[in-house]
């Protein structure tokens, strides 16, 4: 009977339960099922899904600093991801949730909602989506609470959402009106709602660029935030838009409000608000011992361990604005060497470029172009900033090239004009320092072939002491690493057979020796300290042999071996002696005669590098001026106090009116006089010859085709001789192929490549012979093509009758309302264009619009057309073969 009652309980459990779990019939047991199932299980899940999600994207997101932090994080786009990033499953998980409580757990009925807890799967919905960067579903989802569930608790809720969604969607304006309605009105927000709609409303101003504004709600939402790291980033960013606005009192204020938050701020707001700090201090009135207090300080606080790089790099700076740049250096490598590799790309960079400016200003050029190298790593290479270092390294570059020919051949010149005495006195002098760098080379390898030993000897159990290590390698026979033990018996060097009968290639450490490079390089310097430079030959120890070395150099017969030995270690490395580099030095005149011309064409070129790329006016004349002293080739006397001219027309007018006074005087039919007495009429030779250059290929560029050509060939003529001859050169064979063709064309890079081969000109003319004209060459007419063209030929490019037609086809092209088509006037060769009507994709289009033209009284062109196809339009501009065409068609 007991039994039986229990089976009539469970049935009827059951059939409550199968009752309540349906979503079509409005009652209390349905209404609240459902809604206790929604609210803790599925919504739950689903906001513990969100959740994990903003943290995670909170903790994996790097903030760029030297930018305007944004307000709020997201994750990037598919399109910003990179290969190996994945999106975040979280907000996946999320959105399902949602998705489920909305599809199991619904009860509209009515028009209305039954269910309590829909509103806040769809809000859910929204946000997953949002933090997914779908925002058009997630606005759906936003939307729909505001118009089914107008009394809900979440309306202030939504609105916000709605319009962060908005914001991301580029409807700044929308999104600032609905904000504004919303915090305007009298409906009473949760601190937190308040909070996040200020600051989505801040940072709406800050995309519209009206910083001030976006900073009275920051402050708002600083204020009424919950969340402690929010009120860190807004005070952070508040402080930004300060400094961006030149309150330099106010930004400070703000930094010391995130300072002074101290545990309750995330460590990187206050390193980085301490850096920010450190930006706008007065290095030259400041208060510098105080600075440097503050930042010992930072340095010493264990908790600012994975900040080091940035606290390092304040200090650089502030000792690269004292001009200690020493110190600076020491600090800026610190900063790029920290235990935790720092994850921010460009303070790196900026680490390097600063290294390699303090390099640059010491005139230390192949080190500061390494690190510019370097800095260019970790830039991004479409940036201003990357693309004006690598300007600035590849003038850099020749920079290096000339310096380095002007150093060695300055040196060897000076060298070969020294007296006998003083050339060994230089040399000996030398060689001391030679000594003592070997000297201390193989105190290194000594240290690390015992460093080595001990590891091999620890690695197969070997008691070996550093002191007994010490003692075997400065007194043994062996001095290839041989162990001496405690009681005093003698064992051979390891990798030779010992007393007890170990196999050749046992060492006592356990290794061959001939397998540790730092142990056979401390040996062989070893050997040749203690024997010098002995011949390959038997019984080589023998006082007997070393006798005959001796006789051989006219040394005492009677000379001990290790007498001699020592005698002769230093004589028999010629490294050591003056006679091995001055029998080196050359002394043919012609030689000479070249490393001078040589010299002296890389001042002339340093001279100019420095005042047309860097500006460096003083370098530039004192590069020059020192030229002028070196009794240069005529060739580069007057350009080079030309140049001088130019220079101390800016930084010494004394000095100018001096150079101006020479060139009168002594060239006074030269082109540099000309431009002297008559400044207004070569007004644009007082720009550089690249700057000219730099001007015709701009007219070039734009399409004046004929104008940059008559120009073109002016300057050869005017700038014969000079090196920027060979780049106008070139440009005028490009213009001819424009103009007159692929034969005009491969014609204008032979000469280059002829008359130039030295220049960069002159191989890449040489380069582009090989490999661009043959497939140019081998083009034909006839080739298929996917669109077709309407030409009209006239042989006057100002023929009166091109004007009416232009009028008439783009009558033609507006009514014909397809924005596929367009007209052209192209030039041809020198006395002829080309008007083109370009977009037809099917030749039987072409010939319906040639009809039309013709036939439709609107128009009525009188001119002939030819319908050509994109190819073959190209093949006859390549080369000039209009008329072979002409007599196809």
């Amino acid at each position: 009977m007991k039994t039986s009652t229990y089976k009539y309980f469970l049935l009827f459990g059951m059939v409550i339960f199968f009752i309540a779990c349906s979503t079509k019939k409005n009652s209390f047991v349905n209404r609240n099922y459902h809604a206790v199932t929604t609210e803790f299980n599925v919504l739950y899940n689903g906001n513990l899904a969100l959740d994990a999600g903003v943290n995670e994207l909170k903790t994996t997101y790097q903030d760029n600093f030297w930018e305007l932090l944004p307000v709020e994080r997201m994750q990037a786009t598919k399109e910003e991801m990179t290969p190996n990033e994945k999106r975040n499953p979280n907000f996946e998980r999320a959105e399902e949730k949602a998705t489920k409580a909305i599809q199991k757990h619904s009860m509209y009925m009515g028009g209305t909602e039954k269910n309590p807890q829909i509103d806040e799967a769809h809000l859910l919905l929204g946000q997953s989506r949002y933090y997914d960067n779908r925002y058009i579903p997630a606005l759906e989802a936003f939307n729909y609470i505001l118009y089914k569930y107008p009394d809900s608790d979440k309306i202030g809720n939504a609105k916000v959402w709605r319009a962060k969604t908005n914001m991301r969607l580029d409807n700044d304006e929308v999104a600032i009106k609905n904000l504004k309605g919303l915090l305007e009105s009298n409906k009473k927000l949760d601190d937190q709602v308040y909070a996040d709609a200020n600051a989505i409303l801040a940072q709406a101003y800050i995309k519209i660029e009206a910083p001030d504004s976006a900073l009275v709600v920051l402050k708002r939402a600083a204020e009424y935030t919950k969340l402690k790291e929010e009120r860190a980033r807004y005070y952070f960013i508040k402080g930004q838009l300060y400094k961006q606005l030149n309150y330099p009192d106010s930004a400070y204020a703000a930094f010391q409000e995130v300072i002074d938050m101290k545990r309750k701020s995330p460590r990187r707001y206050v390193i980085q608000a301490h850096a920010m700090q450190a930006s706008q201090f007065d290095f030259a009135n400041g208060d510098t011992l105080a600075f440097m207090e503050k930042y010992r300080d930072l340095l010493e606080d264990r908790e600012n361990r994975p900040y080091l790089d940035v606290i390092n790099h304040q200090i650089a700076l502030f000792y690269d604005k004292q001009d200690l740049d020493d110190k600076a250096i020491e600090y800026y490598k610190a900063s790029l060497h920290t235990k935790l590799p720092s994850k921010d790309r460009y303070l790196k960079a900026s680490n390097h470029r600063n290294i390699a400016e303090i390099h640059f200003e010491k005139a230390r050029y192949p080190i500061a172009g390494l690190y510019y190298d370097s800095t260019m790593v970790y830039l991004n290479n479409r940036s201003r900033e990357f693309k004006a270092i690598k300007k600035k390294r590849d003038n850099l570059e020749d920079v290096i090239k000339y310096e380095g020919i002007a150093q060695v051949n300055d040196s060897i010149l000076r060298l070969v004009s020294l007296p006998e005495e003083a050339r060994i006195a230089h040399f000996e002098a030398y060689i001391e320092k030679l000594k003592e760098a070997d000297e201390r080379e193989r105190e290194r390898l000594e240290k690390e072939a015992i460093r080595q030993e001990n590891m091999a000897s620890a690695a197969s159990g070997g008691q070996v002491s550093q002191a007994q290590m010490g003692n075997n390698t400065a007194n043994s026979k062996f001095p290839m690493g041989g162990v001496v033990p405690k009681d005093g018996s003698k064992r051979s060097a390891p990798g030779f057979s010992n007393p007890n009968g170990s196999a050749i290639g046992q060492a006592a450490g356990g290794t061959f020796y001939f397998y540790n490079t730092a142990t056979v390089s401390y040996g062989k310097i070893e050997f040749q300290k203690r024997w010098g430079n002995r011949p390959l030959a038997d019984n080589w120890r023998l006082a007997s042999a070393l006798q005959n070395i001796a006789t051989a150099r006219g040394g005492n017969d009677g000379a001990d071996s290790l007498a001699v030995a020592g005698a002769d270690a230093d004589s028999a490395n010629p490294r050591y002696t003056p006679e091995f580099y001055i029998e080196q030095l050359p002394t043919s005149q012609m030689v000479l005669d070249s490393l001078a011309k040589e010299r002296n064409f890389a001042y002339y070129q340093l001279g100019t590098i420095y005042k047309e790329k860097f500006k460096e006016y003083q370098r530039a004349a004192d590069k020059l001026e020192q030229l002028l002293k070196n009794n240069p080739e005529e060739r580069l006397v007057l350009p080079s106090k030309y140049n001088l001219y130019k220079i101390y027309q800016i930084i010494n007018p004394e000095r100018a009116a001096l150079y101006k006074q020479q060139i009168l005087n002594e060239y006074p039919d030269s082109r540099y006089a000309e431009i002297i007495k008559n400044p207004t009429q070569y007004n644009e030779d007082n720009q550089s010859p690249e700057a000219v250059y730099a001007s015709v290929f701009k007219k070039y560029g734009d399409g004046e085709i004929r104008e940059s050509a008559a120009l073109v060939q002016e300057y050869i003529n005017r700038y014969t001789g000079e090196d920027i001859v060979p780049k106008f050169e070139l440009l005028k064979a490009t213009i001819s192929a424009r103009l007159a063709g692929i034969d005009a064309y491969k014609k204008g890079l032979n000469f280059v490549a002829l008359n130039y081969p030295n220049s960069e000109e002159g191989k890449k003319a040489e380069t582009m012979l090989k490999t661009n004209i043959p497939p140019l060459e081998a083009l034909t007419l006839g080739n298929p093509s996917i669109s077709y063209k309407i030409i009209f030929k006239f042989d006057d490019p100002n023929d009166p009758r091109i004007k009416p037609l232009a009028a008439k086809i783009k009558k033609y092209i507006q009514e014909g309302l397809n924005n596929s088509i367009t007209l052209s006037q192209d030039v041809y060769t020198m006395e002829s264009d080309f008007l083109v009507v370009h977009g037809f994709n099917s030749k039987l289009a072409a010939e319906d619009a040639v009809s039309v033209l013709k036939d439709y009284k609107k128009y009525k062109i009188a001119e002939t057309p030819f319908i050509i196809s994109s190819e073959d339009y190209k093949v006859i501009q390549i080369k000039k073969n209009f008329t072979e065409f002409s007599a196809i068609k």
